[in-house]
């Protein structure tokens, strides 16, 4: 029972820790936009963490908050002008879908092996990402691509322009968090010692 209840603590601890990292790597993102109108998703890296350290329901949790952050910081202010709630919404599924999928196939794969679990938690995360991002773009804003593309100069139209701005955005998540991966498994092995 006691062994329980610390773990539950530590969680919950954790939870709270990478929350506020969530949060801050967000913040800082909004002002690192390389790629057309979105911010890179940094916040993203302490999601991984949580799906090694805390499960499921805490990354779940996680990408909650890395989705009300981009919302909060102005990160879906371009779609916003065409489908308010279409913007919440997808903001939010794809986060919460990011961050759960990432806890998922850590929790899938730790038993095979550790070091293919952190790797595949990290590239699941800004698939996801990303896949919920265009499923929303097809659903809620489709008929305003035109407008979307003049609205950040692409001469593009329909889906076209949603992978357009999605695409560079992409690549860069997915490298950042192949790069960092080997990071996310040396502090997570120092962790576990502790």
């Amino acid at each position: 029972m006691q062994k329980v209840k610390q773990t539950s603590v530590q969680t919950m601890v954790m939870g709270a820790i990478l929350t506020a990292l969530v949060i801050l790597l967000q913040c800082l993102a909004t002002y690192t936009t390389f790629f057309g109108p979105f911010s890179t998703a940094i916040g993203l890296i302490p999601i991984v963490i949580g799906a090694a350290k805390c499960g499921p329901k805490v990354s779940a949790w996680l990408g909650l908050v890395f989705g009300a952050v981009v919302l909060l910081t102005g990160g879906g202010a371009l779609f916003f002008a065409f489908n308010i709630p279409g913007t919440i919404i997808t903001v939010l599924a794809k986060g919460i879908a990011c961050g759960l999928a990432a806890g998922l196939v850590y929790k899938l794969l730790e038993k095979v092996n550790f070091y293919l679990a952190v790797v595949a938690a990290a590239v699941v995360c800004p698939v996801v990402n990303t896949g919920v991002f265009l499923l929303g773009c097809a659903v809620f804003f489709l008929p305003h691509a035109e407008g979307i593309a003049s609205a950040v100069g692409l001469t593009v139209s329909g889906m076209e322009v949603f992978f357009a701005l999605a695409m560079a955005n992409f690549l860069f998540e997915v490298g950042m968090n192949l790069v960092l991966s080997p990071i996310i498994v040396r502090v997570l092995n120092i962790a576990k010692k502790k």
